[in-house]
C-alpha cells in the first residue's frame, strides 16, 4: 500500500479513537470544571460501562444492535447511579476537599476494579457489533461500525452542549462552577448539582466504553489507557474547559492513532507525555484554561 492511502487509514483509525477519547474526557473535564476535583476513579466508571455492556448484550437475544442499544441505556444508566452513590457516601462526607478526594477516588478506583474482577472474571470478552458493513473506498474497505462511532460521539458530544448552554440544568451548573455561595444564596441545590455532575461525567465515561467495546473486548482492566489519556487532555486543553477539552483529545487521539499505525502504541503516549509536560512550562493553564485571578 502506498503512503497516502496508509496514511488514510491511519487518519481514521485516529479519528475513532479521538471521538471516544473526547467523549471520555468531557465527563472528566466536566467534573473538574463544575466541583474542581480530580476523579482519579474515572477510567473504572469507563471500565464498568464496558463490562455492562457485555452483560447487557450476553443476556438479549436477537440481533446485535438490540442488546447494543439496551447497553447505550442500561450501562450509563447503571454507572451513573454508582457515581451518584459514591459522591453522597464518599465525596460529600469529605467536603469536596481536593487533596482528600484525590486519595478517596484512588481508593474507589481499587473498590470498582476488584468487584469487577470478582464478578466479571480476568478474561477479556468481546461485544459484538450492531452493524456489520464496510465502507469502501478506493484503495480499502474500512468498518463502517466505526464510521458510525465517530457520528455518535460528535452527536453526544452537541448534545452536552446543548444541555449547558440552553437549559435550565446548564445554567445552575454554570453558576455552581462560577460561585456555589452565591448559587446557594439564588436557592439553587448545589448538593444536588454536584451529584448529577459527578453521575453526568461518569456516565460520559460509560457512553465511550459502550462504543467502544465492540472494537476492544472488555477486560477488568482496561480503564488505565483512558484515564492516563483522559487526563493528559483535560491538561492540554485547560482544566474545566469543555472546548479545549475536545481540541485537545482531535490533536491526541488523532496523533496516537497514527503514531501507533506508522511506529508504535508505546510511542505514541511516550509523546503525549512529553506534550504534556511542554504545555505545563509554556501555558500551565492549557491551551483554554483560565488563569487563576
Amino acid at each position: 500500500m502506498d503512503l497516502g492511502p496508509y496514511l488514510m487509514l491511519a487518519s481514521l483509525e485516529g479519528a475513532v479513537g479521538a471521538a471516544v477519547l473526547a467523549l471520555t474526557a468531557l465527563g472528566l473535564s466536566l467534573v473538574f470544571g463544575v466541583m474542581r476535583i480530580v476523579n482519579v476513579a474515572h477510567g473504572e466508571f469507563y471500565m464498568l460501562g464496558a463490562v455492562l455492556a457485555w452483560w447487557v448484550t450476553s443476556m438479549i437475544g436477537g440481533h446485535p444492535a438490540l442488546g447494543f442499544v439496551a447497553a447505550m441505556v442500561v450501562a450509563p444508566l447503571v454507572v451513573g447511579l454508582i457515581a451518584a452513590a459514591a459522591e453522597r457516601l464518599v465525596l460529600r462526607r469529605l467536603n469536596y476537599d481536593p487533596e482528600a478526594t484525590i486519595v478517596a477516588t484512588i481508593g474507589l478506583l481499587y473498590v470498582i476494579q476488584q468487584l469487577a474482577l470478582s464478578t466479571y472474571g480476568a478474561d477479556a470478552r468481546p461485544v459484538p457489533a450492531p452493524i456489520d458493513f464496510r465502507i469502501q473506498f478506493p484503495w480499502f474497505g474500512y468498518s463502517g461500525y466505526k464510521l458510525c462511532v465517530i457520528v455518535a460521539s460528535a452527536a453526544l458530544m452537541l448534545g452536552v452542549w446543548l444541555v449547558l448552554t440552553r437549559t435550565r440544568a446548564g445554567l445552575m451548573m454554570r453558576a455552581t462552577q462560577y460561585d456555589p455561595e452565591t448559587a446557594r444564596a439564588f436557592a439553587i441545590p448545589v448538593g444536588r448539582v454536584y451529584a448529577g455532575v459527578f453521575a453526568a461525567g461518569a456516565m460520559l465515561a460509560a457512553l465511550g466504553a459502550v462504543l467502544i467495546v465492540p472494537i476492544q473486548q472488555a477486560h477488568y482492566l482496561m480503564g488505565h489507557d483512558p484515564l492516563l489519556l483522559s487526563f493528559i487532555v483535560v491538561i492540554i486543553g485547560g482544566l474545566g474547559s469543555l472546548r479545549g477539552t475536545v481540541l485537545a483529545a482531535v490533536i491526541i487521539g488523532m496523533s496516537d492513532g497514527i503514531i501507533s499505525v506508522f511506529f508504535s502504541p508505546t510511542l505514541a503516549k511516550i509523546l503525549a507525555t512529553l506534550l504534556v509536560a511542554f504545555v505545563l512550562v509554556w501555558r500551565p493553564t492549557g491551551l483554554f484554561g483560565a488563569r487563576a485571578a
